[in-house]
């Protein structure tokens, strides 16, 4: 059994109104709808919280925007500037470290990590996913939701799992389901998927915060306080 690290702090964590709150680092590589459901989470007081950097893969995307107008700290890390992916981990390690992180969220982010980046944050990393996993694992929307359609499965959905050295295959923390209706197209499907993902992924990072989650095998238990 491994413990992973969760949210009281092996990191900083920033003080509102006298109140320690973990921080969030969160990644993203396009229109960041997922870090704008994080934020409006926090926002309306159900994810206590706070984001402390926003690192992005490509530079322009409107996530990165979102990060502006809500005062964050933002850092392109493009894998076009760094000569391997092992470098391009170690900016991404020090860039977390340096803005006190406790809990890594990719929301949307299209990179592999390298290994250094989970060994410096041992199931201390969450991503979302637009599948059942372990269904349609791998590949970036819309290809699961291509996928689920293509193979003719009634439910689809997201889940939020760890994130380990094998690709989509860590243990997993949430999951919704959502039907795939017969006039589904996968613009369709996608659009309710990611109407899911902006439910799910908020309630899973305050449950990974809060719940003392614990690794037997590829299940992840919360303790019951």
């Amino acid at each position: 059994m491994a413990e992973p690290e969760s949210g009281a702090g092996r990191e900083e964590t920033a003080a509102v109104d006298g109140q320690r709150l973990p921080t969030l680092g969160v990644l993203v590589s396009g229109r960041g709808s997922n870090l704008r459901a994080i934020l409006d989470a926090i926002e309306r007081g159900e994810l206590p919280a706070r984001v402390s950097i926003v690192i992005s893969s490509r530079a322009g995307v409107p996530a990165l925007d979102i990060a502006a107008a809500h005062g964050i700290p933002a850092r392109v890390i493009a894998p076009r500037d760094y000569p391997s992916r092992a470098e391009e981990g170690a900016a991404i390690v020090a860039a977390l470290r340096g803005a006190g992180v406790n809990l890594v969220v990719l929301a949307g982010f299209a990179r592999i990590f390298d290994p250094c980046v989970v060994r410096a944050y041992p199931y201390r990393i969450l991503n979302i996913h637009p599948s059942l996993l372990p269904a349609f694992a791998g590949g970036m929307a819309p290809k699961p939701q291509a996928d689920a359609l293509a193979a003719g499965v009634k439910l689809s959905g997201c889940t939020v799992h760890f994130v380990t050295d094998e690709v989509d295959a860590g243990p997993i923390i949430a999951q919704a389901a959502v039907p795939v209706l017969d006039d589904d197209t996968v613009e369709r499907l996608a659009e309710r998927i990611l109407a899911a993902e902006h439910q799910l992924l908020p309630t899973a990072i305050r449950h990974v915060l809060e719940g003392h989650p614990r690794i037997e095998g590829k299940r992840v238990l919360f303790d019951q306080e």
